[in-house]
């Protein structure tokens, strides 16, 4: 009987942190999920929204075998979103492992991008975010680029 109680409190709480984990999980992903949101659909507000203040992006740039950190304006970028344009920005991503420790989140998406119906580059994403008073947010993304191997 003992071992019985014992087995159900684990249970409990397993189950408990489980569903934790993955109301969190879903957060996250909403959080990310506003930066694509935003992007496809013009919206500078929505992909505001993702980032914290003081974020940073990055992007790593191959060229000619040659290896390098670009940094990138996220106000820029915001710009860019929000600034009229022929072509859609639709970058679709498949969420890959997301790792979540308190306050602290690494999220890693593969990902696609077209330029309207025209497929541009792929890549992966790799996300920092932090919980804070406005919930999770990116305070750090980096990506690559890349034309092959995009299956």
């Amino acid at each position: 009987m003992k071992g019985t109680v014992i087995f159900a409190l684990f249970l409990v709480c397993f189950g408990l942190q489980a569903f934790a984990q993955n109301d969190e999980e879903s957060a996250i992903k909403k959080a990310v999920n506003n930066l694509f949101t935003g992007m496809k659909t013009g919206d500078s507000t929505v992909a505001r929204s993702a980032f914290a203040t003081g974020a940073v992006m990055q992007t790593i740039v191959n060229k000619e075998g040659k290896v390098s950190v670009r940094n990138e304006s996220v106000d820029n970028f915001i710009k860019l979103i929000g600034t009229p344009h022929k072509d859609q920005y639709d970058e679709r991503i498949v969420f890959s492992k997301i790792l979540i420790d308190g306050p602290l989140a690494l999220v890693w998406t593969d990902y696609k991008f077209y330029l309207g119906d025209k497929f541009s580059h792929c890549g992966v994403n790799s996300f920092q975010l932090v919980k804070g008073d406005k919930g999770w947010q990116i305070v750090y993304i980096i990506d690559t680029r890349r034309k092959d191997g995009c299956n």
